[in-house]
């Protein structure tokens, strides 16, 4: 019923009793996830365990905060999304905040990396024909101008994707709506504080809503502050069908054909293993 379109099973907090976890999935009628790669040498694990269950999926990419692991090359990530059951790349994109609070206020003009990995990135997706998964935290302007020059602004060509997390004002899901992307929502939506986030959930149409918990992080209310799980995804989906007055099952609906049309336009069914309930 439900769909978690961006987890972290391969983190430890979860790896480490992963049978629990699915049954809890189960349990909860969260009958999809999406598991997030943030490394090249994570990518191994998040596509094999994606390669094990039918009811998995797999990114290929590194997170714009990894800093000191092995980069990337634009032919490699390709590469990765031939493999089984990968669907897309990232999570790719911006995230200035971490890297300044880290570094003692690194100026922007120092993390031209994370620009070119970004471009990296795009670039595959559109060789692949994959969605892109976005990160993007006080960059916004950055992101959106970057996605702009590769080509990615909804045109034909474009590959599109999914601002995850989104945490950002109205504004700037308005702006990444025209640029042709979907956007996702976490546990933080059910944050009494989120105002910002709450007014997203109720502008962004139908057609480009998708709902995550960015487990093991940002669990939802009632759980916040513990670790996260894949089955809390129910919680983000009640919040959100509370804000936009609809039931509960028509946004598990409209979210999870979202889920299908973006990531799964081109598997076939050989590459499902086992059953998908």
């Amino acid at each position: 019923m439900f769909t978690d379109s961006h987890c972290h099973l391969t983190f430890a907090e979860l790896a480490s009793d992963l049978s629990a976890v699915l049954a809890a999935m189960q349990a909860a009628r969260v009958t999809r996830a999406l598991c997030i790669s943030t490394s090249m040498e994570e990518f191994g694990r998040v596509q094999a365990l994606a390669a094990a269950h039918g009811n998995l999926w797999a990114t290929a990419g590194v997170h714009p905060d990894n800093e000191g692991g092995r980069e990337p090359s634009v032919q490699e990530l390709v590469q990765a999304c031939a493999q089984s059951k990968v669907v897309a790349i990232g999570e790719t994109g911006l995230d200035y905040y971490m890297m300044q609070q880290r570094k003692g206020g690194r100026s922007i003009a120092e993390l031209e990396w994370q620009r070119e990995r970004f471009r990296a990135h795009i670039r595959a997706a559109r060789l692949a024909r994959v969605p892109l998964v976005i990160h993007m935290r006080a960059a916004c302007e950055d992101t959106l101008a970057i996605l702009r020059e590769e080509g990615e602004d909804g045109s034909p060509g474009s590959v599109g994707g999914v601002f995850h997390c989104f945490t950002e004002t109205p504004t700037v899901a308005r702006a990444a709506l025209a640029l042709g992307f979907h956007i996702s929502l976490s546990g933080i939506v059910t944050f009494k504080n989120a105002a910002d986030v709450h007014e997203v959930a109720r502008l962004v149409p139908e057609e480009r809503l998708l709902i995550e918990t960015d487990s093991p992080y940002l669990a939802p209310v009632p759980y916040r502050g513990k670790v996260n799980s894949p089955a809390y995804v129910p919680y983000v989906a009640a919040r959100i069908a509370e804000l936009r007055g609809v039931p509960i099952e028509r946004v598990a609906e409209f979210t999870g054909v979202n889920f299908t049309r973006l990531f799964l336009r081109g598997v076939t069914h050989e590459d499902v293993q086992g059953d998908v309930e």
